[in-house]
């Protein structure tokens, strides 16, 4: 059985506080196709988000990246078309907080994964050197087959999202799809 994690794809991170920019918004679409075949099939899928308080001085990250996915804010809602089709789709998708870079940690994630038979995970998102990183690690060591659709993550450094993406493949042994043809 397989699962869409969906991690990050929020207003902050696309265009808002700490915005991927271009990048993430060219990938859109392809998340949306994802979300879209993946509830249509019956598949798991999670909404992994970032969430933070507000002026939080114990979390690592404030001390690294300005403010953002600050809980109640717009910055936090999903972007795009991707926040329409959950929308639309509520008991067909988890929402999932976390509090980290990984989906994993602090999070039922993967008692939820076991409970429902799922050993496959299909990440998308960004960043892809940060969240869909540190979360494809978790993921290995726990023993989840893993898939990276190229065409469905980015980052807003692009050479980390290189490195990230042959990370996966030669290191954590992921299927990384390339992108598909435009047309």
């Amino acid at each position: 059985m397989r699962a869409l994690i969906i991690i990050d794809y929020t207003n902050d991170f696309v265009d808002g506080k700490l915005p991927v920019g271009k990048p993430a918004i060219e990938i859109e679409e392809r998340i949306a196709e994802l979300t879209k075949e993946f509830v249509s099939s019956g598949d798991w899928v999670v909404m992994a988000v970032d969430v933070h308080e507000e002026n939080d001085p114990f979390h690592p990250e404030s001390k690294l990246f300005p403010p953002h996915n600050v809980r109640g804010t717009e910055g936090r809602n999903l972007y795009g078309k991707l926040g329409e089709l959950y929308e639309r789709n509520k008991p067909s998708i988890h929402w999932m907080d976390k509090t980290r870079y990984s989906a994993f940690c602090g999070t039922d994630l993967e008692l939820q994964l076991r409970m429902r038979g799922i050993d496959e995970l299909h990440l998308v998102g960004v960043c892809t050197d940060i969240c869909v990183l540190h979360t494809s690690v978790d993921a290995y060591n726990k023993g989840f087959r893993l898939i990276i659709h190229e065409d469905a993550v980015a980052s807003f450094n692009e050479e980390g999202h290189r490195w990230a993406l042959g990370h996966f493949e030669h290191t954590l042994g992921a299927t990384v799809l390339k992108k598909a043809p435009r047309h």
